[in-house]
This record gives C-alpha cells, structure tokens and sequence, in this order.
C-alpha cells in the first residue's frame, strides 16, 4: 500500500526574489551588487532541482552565498544558523522598508525560529546589533 502525500504548493515571487536585491547582506553587511536571494537548503519544497519557497530566502552577497552552498569552510549547523538568522533579518528589512509583497505569505517556521531565538541572544533587532 502506497501513502499518499499531498502535492508542495510552491511560492514563487519574482516581485519579491528582485526586491531583495535592494537590500545588503543580511549576513556580513555587504552592499556589493552582488546581493541575491539565496533559498533555504532545508525544506520548503527544496527538492533534487528544485528550489525551496520563494519567501524562505536570506539576502546574501556572493560571498556569504558561496560560504553557505560550498560547505567547505562551515559546518552544516554553522551553514544553518548563518542562513536562518540572514533570513529573518531579509524578511525584517523587506517589511519594514514595505517592500514585502502583500500576496506573498511571510513564513513562519518553528525550527527556524528556534534556532534565530538561540543565535540572536543579546542581538538587537531595532539597532541591528
């Protein structure tokens, strides 16, 4: 007997993966032109050539971006926690600076949110640091 799974609705905003562009890197502060919206490894419908959600994405410069797809000067849980915290700071910025789609759902995921709790201790989100 074969288990049924429902079929991934995938959340592809090309409004959304371009407003990210306007911003630095979420993770080393950079403002290159090389920033891009870099898609979590780590569910969201990530499959084999498939890219996760549109709204699970951190704005990260080339750098940073390579850093975290390479893998070969972090750990997996130092790759994790670089582009979960680079998320929450790319979702915060595009709200804030309105440019957020209003027809894209800001994610909510509890493992993310978890672990951005644990490596943003003593980190303030009004002043950014």
């Amino acid at each position: 007997m074969s288990m049924m799974y429902p079929k991934h609705e995938y959340i592809r905003s090309k409004k959304l993966l371009k407003a990210v562009r306007e911003l630095s890197c979420q993770s080393c502060d950079a403002d290159n032109g090389t920033v891009v919206a870099a898609h979590t490894n780590w569910g969201g419908g990530k499959g084999r050539s498939i890219k996760a959600d549109d709204n699970l994405i951190a704005a990260l410069c080339y750098t940073c971006h390579g850093a975290l797809d390479q893998g070969n000067l972090l750990n997996k849980d130092q790759r994790k926690r670089l582009w979960v915290v680079a998320h929450y700071r790319t979702v915060r910025a595009l709200v804030i600076q309105s440019l957020w789609p209003a027809e894209v759902p800001i994610p909510h995921v509890p493992e993310y949110e978890e672990i951005f709790n644990e490596a943003s201790a003593g980190y303030d989100m009004e002043r950014g640091s």
